[in-house]
């Protein structure tokens, strides 16, 4: 091995005092190349996209969305798989996190109160594209060796196009995301939320972040390492119990300020459309109270980003249709339920706490948290927004660990692969309680809107698959029939699909098995 001379060691300090500057400058780099892509380019092919699916399939968010509420109500019965609910709320959990919180504090504090009107647009959008994805992993899905389905974006990439004659191209697209959704959902992401929780902690309680560390890894490990299932069983308890009681509490203030709910209405209505002065965020006039609302609804839904069809693909379902529902039902209780609480927490709030136009004094968790200390005082709010921001930053992590999984299997890793993802995320959820890793998050942010426009390319690519399916599923219901079937080779698809999971004798015992439920 060469070693350096004496003449040599002022070059390579020099080199290496240099590397900071180049660090920060790759993070500036592609920080704006984040924003640029996922501010111009990305939100409005997400909008879009929803657009287009939702016209293709004749409005399915709302014409069917009373049915999505009865379905998911029974979904907890399970077969060979999982079950509906536990894949709906794997989903929901990776939907609902701090961004419910945070990104709407912010989304209103940059937009004003209008920007919450353009997020109830983006939702509702955003519920045709998670059907869409949903419905196409439930169709492309695959069975693995532990019973558990196996599907989502990298699955109908490779299974969809080569139907379409683009298999090489549906391979190559389906190992960038499957990458991409590893390295982000699985190392990056868990850090972000656990840094979430460690500053909540540290901020509200002195509670040292290695303290944090430390107890987040230790209850991580062994959930992880339980497996799909065990995760699934904790996130199906763990999920509602947190939306029902943040929910809960924001209902109580609602109900304390109610006879301004009304005038708060009519602040978003007016704000969303420039109507009246004085309710435009410090973010400038309407365009910032436009792209504020559509930028943190979009994010905080994930629909079109590929993460939830990931869980959505591993419910056992009569129908492809049926998941696609279910988790289109997501976006809605995410955005319009959740979102739209913390909304009106902080538009209720009084003049001190929260005025259009007006930079608060407060960061926008605890913007959120002043907000209902000014609704309901006392010292147990500080408390409740710790639970609140625990569970649902923890709620995401569990999620995640399923989503990053079922992305290795698609890979080729096996038990062995499974068990070092599980332990690395384990150690990244400790790792993001003590350090903020910034390149590392600027990386997945560019992951993420790189994967989420390969998902929406292969959603779009795929859209006659989804209208076909929701065309077998209609003329079923037409006929009379109470629980529709899917059985591949009756239905009018663009292709044949290959596999016996959409074969008429499973179909069949999925029947008897929902007539055995009843």
């Amino acid at each position: 091995m060469p070693t350096a001379t004496p003449l040599a060691l002022p070059t390579a300090i020099t080199a290496a005092a240099s590397q900071a500057p180049l660090t920060e400058r790759l993070t500036v780099s592609l920080s704006t190349f984040e924003g640029f892509v996922s501010g111009k380019i990305l939100v409005w092919i997400l909008l879009g996209t929803g657009l287009l699916l939702t016209l293709g399939t004749r409005g399915v968010q709302l014409r069917l969305f009373s049915r999505s509420i009865r379905l998911v109500l029974r979904s907890r019965h399970q077969r060979g798989s999982l079950s509906s609910f536990q894949a709906f709320v794997i989903g929901l959990g990776g939907r609902v996190g701090t961004g419910n919180i945070a990104g709407v504090a912010l989304a209103i504090t940059l937009g004003g109160p209008g920007a919450l009107f353009w997020m109830w647009v983006v939702a509702l959008l955003g519920m045709a594209t998670s059907f869409a994805e949903s419905t196409l992993a439930q169709v492309f899905k695959v069975r693995n060796a532990d019973g558990i389905f196996r599907g989502g974006p990298a699955y109908y990439m490779q299974r969809g196009l080569a139907l379409k004659g683009r298999g090489g191209i549906g391979r190559v697209m389906g190992i960038v995301f499957a990458v991409m959704l590893i390295f982000s959902y699985g190392l990056i992401f868990p850090m972000v939320q656990s840094n979430t929780i460690a500053a909540t902690l540290d901020s509200s309680h002195h509670v040292s972040t290695t303290a944090t560390a430390i107890i987040l890894m230790l209850v991580t490990a062994p959930i992880l390492l339980a497996g799909m299932r065990f995760v699934a069983r904790v996130t199906e308890w763990l999920v509602p119990l947190m939306a029902l009681a943040y929910l809960a509490v924001v209902a109580v203030v609602i109900a304390v300020s109610l006879p301004s709910v009304p005038a708060v209405f009519g602040d978003i209505i007016a704000g969303a459309f420039g109507l009246r002065p004085g309710l435009a965020g410090v973010g400038g006039g309407l365009f910032a109270t436009f792209l504020n609302g559509t930028k943190r609804g979009l994010f905080s839904n994930e629909a079109g980003q590929g993460s939830s069809p990931n869980g959505a693909a591993t419910a056992d379902v009569a129908h492809p249709v049926v998941q696609g529902l279910i988790q289109s039902l997501g976006v809605f209780i995410d955005t319009i339920v959740i979102c739209t609480a913390t909304g009106l927490t902080v538009l209720l709030a009084a003049p001190s706490i929260y005025t259009p136009g007006v930079q608060p004094e407060w960061a926008e968790t605890t913007l959120v948290q002043h907000a209902l200390a000014d609704a309901l005082p006392g010292g147990w709010v500080v408390w409740f927004m710790t639970f609140v921001v625990a569970t649902f930053a923890y709620s995401s992590v569990l999620g995640y660990s399923n989503f990053a999984e079922i992305n290795l299997s698609y890979l080729g890793g096996g038990r062995g692969a499974g068990v070092v993802l599980r332990l690395a995320m384990t150690v990244a959820t400790g790792l993001g309680a003590i350090v903020a890793l910034e390149l590392a998050w600027v990386m997945a942010d560019v992951a993420l809107a790189l994967m989420t426009i390969l998902n929406l390319v292969a959603v779009l690519w795929l859209s006659r698959w989804v209208f076909a399916v929701l065309r077998d599923y209609d003329r079923q219901r037409a006929d009379g029939v109470a629980e529709p079937a899917f059985i591949a080779e009756r239905a009018d698809l663009p292709g044949a699909l290959e596999g016996d999971i959409w074969t008429a004798d499973k179909a069949a015992a999925r029947v008897a098995s929902l007539d055995e439920e009843g």
